[in-house]
């Protein structure tokens, strides 16, 4: 194991000890009442530079995926394609595929909104962003709360952990009615395939733990094209004026 390796289990393990550890009333209330206040200013921050942001849709990926990379070229189609159609983007603010989203929104002159995550490695914002469009946080869930409050649509390119976060949180949402049935577009058959097999064939087939109909709350598809048609199809029935 690396030093590194052994700072950062070192960093995890006094984490879980303090999970465990006693406080007097006096530590709680301070420790807490800091949060609390804490977590209120991220979201009046982000409710307020929001708040008439207009039509968006939140692009999702990686943070790893490099800029000669097709995915990254794919969502920077996307996000160029989705402003000329009227639309503004939201992205995680970092590299990546947020790049890519970001910066086809910028150089086609649309909304660029990130939000961006304080995290020990990976993220940074870019330099595509509209400045009073970028909002920081320190807390994941009032970030996310971002994306789904403030968004018309998800388009889910390949990405890890993070990315399979916003993707069940939307999908979540969705299905238990607590926000509107927006679309959701997986983009890259190749990638998702294995995970459209296993909600298919396990969670539906063998275990019966979701509904037929849940499988229609996702769109797969291949292309910038596609992805963007499946917006667009979506709204059809709507009056969508370009908001810049």
């Amino acid at each position: 194991m690396t030093e590194k390796a052994k700072e950062v289990t070192k960093e995890e393990e006094e984490k879980i000890i303090q999970a465990f550890k006693d406080r007097d009333w006096n530590e709680i209330k301070i420790s807490d009442s800091w949060v609390i206040f804490k977590v209120m200013s991220e979201f009046v921050d982000g409710f307020e530079k929001l708040a008439k942001i207009g039509p968006c849709v939140s692009i999702f990926g990686s943070a790893r995926t490099r800029g000669d990379h097709k995915y990254y070229k794919m969502a920077e189609q996307i996000a160029a394609k989705l402003v000329r159609h009227g639309y503004g983007v939201i992205t995680g603010g970092g590299p990546g595929i947020m790049e890519a989203g970001n910066k086809g929104a910028h150089d086609q002159g649309g909304k660029s909104v990130g939000l961006n995550i304080d995290l020990p490695f990976e993220q940074f914002d870019n330099i595509y962003i509209d400045r009073d469009k970028l909002i920081n946080f320190d807390y994941f869930f009032v970030r996310k709360v971002m994306f789904v409050k403030y968004s018309q649509g998800f388009i889910v390119m390949p990405g890890g952990f993070g990315t399979l976060d916003e993707l069940f949180e939307a999908l979540t949402l969705i299905q238990t009615k607590k926000i509107g049935r927006f679309p959701i577009v997986l983009v890259g058959r190749e990638y998702w395939g294995g995970l459209i097999d296993w909600i298919e064939g396990t969670l539906l087939t063998a275990a019966n733990n979701i509904n037929k109909e849940d499988l229609e709350l996702y769109s797969l598809v291949d292309t910038a094209e596609e992805a963007v048609a499946v917006i667009d199809e979506f709204y059809s029935k709507y009056l969508l004026s370009p908001n810049f």
